[in-house]
């Protein structure tokens, strides 16, 4: 007796291979990986930590950017399929473009998830180890590590959406960096409105997470952490949706 893997069983494991198959998404996501702890190990043994910076911020010094390349594999994923015309095949095969999304977005978040999540951690025990004990606050690395790769999870979803709805590559990087970027740069020049369009990005979600000195109000806005982040994952899921409603009405 033979059995059949679940439709999204199955998409999921597509996808997958896909994902392994691709060296520029591959190649990415081993740097977005390695970052943190090639940051830790740099900010320790350099002795560039500020005196009011914690232990989990400083360790965590090149996460920001190893978010941003989470974001790029995001749109990598849909974008990479569109530039080589696999993209037809998808569909060919999987005629219902919703679970082929959703598969994609499975994929991204958890994988990014996971090595976030393992990465930042093994970023934290390094310059823990490496830094001159009880010179530094400790900073309280549970449960913000959950959050910290929760934000890895949403900057490679925004990158999908944004992927799926740009459809070239190059275009779709500079989009989610703009994204990522933009509203810590533009979010003073709004008043009181400064404390929401500056922690709009994934990226001043992450920061504040990281509880580095650098997460000021004026740079990152004022909300707080977990705010900061449900803010930036609610905006990410209409985006997401308005990719899905334009991917079912466009033509490939």
């Amino acid at each position: 007796m033979t059995t059949t893997a679940a439709p999204g069983a199955q998409a999921l494991a597509y996808e997958w291979i896909k994902f392994r198959s691709v060296r520029s998404t591959v190649w990415t996501t081993v740097a977005t990986a390695v970052l943190p702890v090639l940051g830790a190990v740099f900010v320790a043994t350099t002795g560039s930590l500020q005196s009011d910076d914690t232990v989990l911020g400083g360790s965590l010094t090149l996460s920001v950017v190893a978010q941003m390349l989470a974001a790029v594999v995001g749109a990598l994923v849909m974008t990479g399929e569109y530039s080589s015309g696999t993209i037809r095949t998808t569909f060919a095969a999987r005629p219902r473009r919703s679970s082929v999304l959703a598969a994609k977005a499975a994929l991204v978040a958890g994988v990014m998830y996971v090595l976030a999540l393992a990465s930042c951690t093994l970023a934290y025990l390094v310059g823990d180890a490496l830094l001159p004990e009880g010179r530094y606050a400790q900073g309280e690395p549970l449960p913000a590590l959950f959050g910290i790769a929760a934000s890895f999870a949403v900057a490679a979803l925004l990158g999908l959406a944004v992927g799926t709805l740009v459809r070239h590559s190059a275009g779709a990087v500079t989009t989610v960096i703009g994204l990522l970027l933009l509203p810590s740069l533009f979010g003073p020049l709004f008043g009181d409105a400064e404390r929401w369009i500056a922690g709009l990005s994934p990226t001043a979600a992450l920061e504040k997470l990281t509880q580095t000195s650098d997460a000021a109000a004026d740079t990152v806005g004022s909300l707080g952490p977990w705010p900061s982040l449900l803010l930036v994952a609610a905006y990410t899921t209409v985006l997401a949706l308005g990719a899905l409603v334009l991917l079912r009405r466009r033509d490939v």
